[in-house]
């Protein structure tokens, strides 16, 4: 079991057009449409994608829910998690977040179950890592971590 996992976080969707997307999910939830915001420059975020550094960067926007919280991510530079899944499998949900006490050791832990470390980086006030599972869960699972 996860390290202490509290509770499934967030299900995220790679779209094409992030404003477009935000706009359609408001009107499904009946709320204001959420202001978009860039990922962090290489500087802010030291996105390393399948152990390379790359200056991918993404669109986002949040819809918090009671209960968890939906992402949609349109990617803006290649190579990433976001471009390649778009690339191949078009739009649709990319991930299921976690918040888990230490990434790290949930690293290990899932990589030796197969999964496969595909995306790490930073954001203010945490870190991430995107673990590829499609072939051993049908999913790519996101470790979010508090700094």
């Amino acid at each position: 079991m996860l390290e202490q996992v509290k509770v499934m976080v967030q299900v995220a969707i790679v779209v094409r057009d992030v404003e477009k997307k935000a706009k359609a999910f408001a009107e499904f939830f009946g709320v204001d449409v959420p202001k978009w915001k860039m990922t962090g420059s290489f500087e802010e975020s030291n996105i390393q994608f399948n152990g390379n550094a790359t200056h991918a960067r993404a669109k986002l926007a949040f819809f918090n829910l009671e209960n968890i919280q939906i992402e949609l991510i349109e990617p803006v530079d290649r190579p990433s998690t976001w471009g390649t899944f778009l690339d191949i499998k078009g739009e649709g949900i990319h991930h299921i977040a976690f918040h888990v006490p230490n990434i790290e050791n949930e690293i290990v832990r899932l990589e030796g179950m197969g999964l496969t470390l595909e995306q790490t980086g930073d954001f203010n006030g945490g870190s991430y890592a995107y673990l590829n599972g499609q072939e051993k869960l049908g999913a790519i699972i996101e470790l979010l971590a508090d700094v």
